[in-house]
């Protein structure tokens, strides 16, 4: 990072959304501040000065210039520090699928994952189905290759890894086995744990867990 570059995130740390920021960062070796917000609380000054339209983590604040929305910001510290370890791939129609599948994730997967930990009864049920009959099709798109990004872990990895680091979360509210399901993406996560830079730049999923117990009573649900 240059001397002149000054990085603060707006973070909570069980923030998928927020993790997939965290990552980017982490993957290219890029230092910066973390302000932590409290969700359950008032929105700080800060935060609905740098992201007055939805007043939402996570930010990136570059040498004083907010970036909000996690693809955005991702994409944007992938153009930024274009010197380090590329996240989207050099071939456009390989970086026009990526950008699909990721769009398939925010407008697909992560609405039903919410009735999975969020949600009781039939919704739940519903919730459940829909979210594994989404990652199956997500699950396919691996084919034979380690990695979503091929051979190196890459943009689309950065954004559905924090999903595998709820996990455990979503199983234990939703009583099933995502592996059973879904034993491929599952190998596919445990894959990237094995980073250096997954594994110190988020909380344990267990961690994960005990955040989302401690929001739910806070928010009453």
């Amino acid at each position: 990072m240059a001397n002149s570059d000054h990085i603060v995130l707006l973070d909570y740390s069980a923030s998928p959304f927020a993790m997939r920021v965290r990552l980017a960062l982490a993957a290219k070796g890029i230092e910066y501040l973390i302000k932590e917000e409290d969700l359950t609380q008032s929105k700080s000054s800060l935060l609905l000065k740098v992201n007055p339209v939805h007043q939402k983590i996570p930010v990136l604040i570059h040498n004083g210039k907010p970036v909000c929305e996690s693809l955005i910001i991702v994409e944007y510290i992938d153009e930024v520090w274009k010197d380090r370890c590329r996240l989207l791939p050099a071939d456009p129609y390989q970086r026009a699928k990526a950008k699909f599948w990721a769009d398939f994730i925010d407008k697909m997967v992560y609405p039903s994952c919410y009735n999975v930990w969020a949600a009781n009864g039939e919704v739940q049920e519903a919730g459940k189905k829909e979210f594994i009959d989404r990652i199956k099709m997500l699950e396919g798109e691996l084919k034979s290759n380690p990695y979503f990004g091929g051979e190196t872990l890459g943009f689309l990895d950065i954004v559905f890894l924090p999903s595998y680091y709820w996990f455990h979360t979503f199983e234990t509210f939703g009583k099933f086995s995502i592996e059973a399901e879904c034993p491929k993406l599952v190998a596919w996560g445990k894959r990237c744990m094995e980073e250096e830079f997954v594994y110190t730049s988020l909380p344990h999923p267990h961690k994960v867990y005990d955040l989302v117990v401690d929001y739910r009573k806070k928010m009453g649900i």
